[in-house]
């Protein structure tokens, strides 16, 4: 879950098929981001503080750092 408790930024969202670009800019609201989406979090304002409540700690072996990596993942590519 994403919240921008200050400031605002925009999150691009690509599940492989449908991209949608989110702006967060209201600390009362959370984007929820579920497994196997592809997000960049970009054009933060100066004020922006972006907070992340994860289900899991961070494990760099769990993320996949390139798009096409990412394509391949999604239509079950190997």
């Amino acid at each position: 879950i994403l919240v921008c408790v200050s400031g605002s930024c925009k999150i691009h969202l690509d599940n492989g098929t449908e991209t949608e670009e989110v702006l967060l800019d209201d600390p009362t609201v959370g984007l929820y981001i579920s497994n196997n989406i592809w997000r960049e979090m970009y054009d933060f304002s100066p004020d922006a503080v972006l907070l992340v409540l994860a289900s899991e700690l961070y494990d760099e072996k769990d993320y996949i750092r390139e798009y096409q990596e990412f394509i391949k993942f999604v239509k079950g590519v190997k």
